[in-house]
């Protein structure tokens, strides 16, 4: 089993808001341990490489940047938010993981997704058919899993391909790692319930959870997952949490940044919302990066017409108190796993008072 118990967890993400302030490598270190002390369940680092409409941000990667986290805690576990499966050879991804897990001691976690233009455009890697390779990237990472030199594993994909293949570093986790998917279309959510262990999406209203969780537990039972499987799968969130002794004024810098994180046709549909015309998603979803300026404008202009409520249903901020509902309706429509990107100006800060101040609350919710 990945799982001792069904407790709801809390983990933080080392994201685009630790790259953006300029986070050294010791200060995200030093958040890390504070993390693992005070009582968080997992650390996640992103997989981007680079973010050029912040020219000071620091981004690194995020294997060796989990592993030197891994030699400074204890407890936590430890993961991708998430790596793609378009940059690297699932040989790669599966000995990575299993490496972050041997020197953790049994604590990592794969988080992977399909891919996205930021990564790939500028660096000339091809964008094509990202949903057919992620998913016989982690079949064939799962099927590497199993292999020794002793029981050598083939593979026949249309993308990937093993003939007598084997690694030499069996995992500490059994069977394996958790793979945690981030997914957030019919097709990928149906891959989630066949494949993963875990599913970890951002940008997302309690009722659009709630409407792609049904989605994977219903593609569960189509693949004849145990119950076993279903009974430990984590259903993770990745969330904004931003402390602020005046909410609304917070809520007033940061609405549009929030809208423009949730313009998805997802959103839109299950909201009852009207396609905003003339805005091609999958157009600027796969042939369109950060660093093209006119596409940021037009998501942007288009993202306002959102509403209000909708938008900040996605995002905590303010005072604990005021956040706190946030998170029990995420937690009322099945989130167990909650990683948070903590923003403003005091990160330590704002990583020990969520721990003091939120954490038991709705651990305590939790139980009821």
């Amino acid at each position: 089993m990945y799982l001792t118990d069904k407790k709801l967890k809390f983990g933080i993400q080392n994201g685009l808001n630790v790259a953006r302030a300029g986070y050294t490598e010791d200060q995200i270190l030093t958040a890390c341990m504070l993390a693992d002390k005070t009582g968080y369940d997992s650390i996640f680092y992103m997989d981007h490489t680079n973010v050029p409409q912040w020219k000071n941000a620091i981004v690194l990667d995020p294997w060796v940047m989990l592993s030197a986290i891994a030699a400074v805690t204890n407890n936590v576990e430890l993961g991708t938010c998430v790596t793609d499966a378009i940059r690297r050879h699932p040989s790669n991804i599966a000995l990575a993981a299993i490496t972050l897990d041997r020197v953790s001691k049994g604590r990592a976690i794969l988080g992977i997704g399909a891919g996205e233009a930021q990564n790939l455009k500028e660096f000339c890697i091809p964008f094509e058919k990202p949903v057919s390779k992620w998913e016989e990237q982690i079949e064939t990472i799962h099927t590497l899993y199993k292999s020794t030199p002793d029981n050598t594993v083939d593979y026949e994909g249309k993308y990937y391909k093993l003939e007598g293949a084997c690694l030499q570093a069996p995992p500490i986790r059994k069977p394996h790692p958790p793979t945690y998917m981030a997914s957030g279309g019919k097709r990928t959510l149906a891959l989630t319930g066949k494949l993963g262990d875990g599913w970890l999406p951002i940008g997302y209203t309690p009722e659009l959870f709630e409407d792609h969780a049904a989605q994977i537990k219903k593609s569960m039972d189509e693949n004849n997952r145990t119950q076993e499987e279903k009974d430990n799968f984590q259903y993770a969130l990745d969330i904004d949490v931003y402390f602020s002794e005046d909410a609304e004024e917070s809520w007033a810098r940061m609405k549009e940044a929030v809208k423009v994180s949730l313009f998805k046709p997802e959103v839109l549909r299950v909201h009852n919302l009207k396609e905003i015309e003339g805005f091609d998603f999958v157009k600027y979803f796969t042939e369109y990066s950060m660093s093209n300026q006119e596409w940021i404008v037009k998501m942007r202009e288009a993202a306002t017409k959102i509403p209000e409520a909708v938008a900040r249903s996605s995002t905590a901020v303010g005072t604990p108190d005021d956040i706190i509902p946030t998170f029990e309706r995420f937690m009322d429509a099945g989130v167990n796993h909650f990683v948070i990107r903590f923003w403003g100006k005091n990160y330590f800060g704002s990583i020990d008072k969520f721990a003091s101040h939120v954490m038991p609350a709705l651990r305590e919710k939790a139980k009821q």
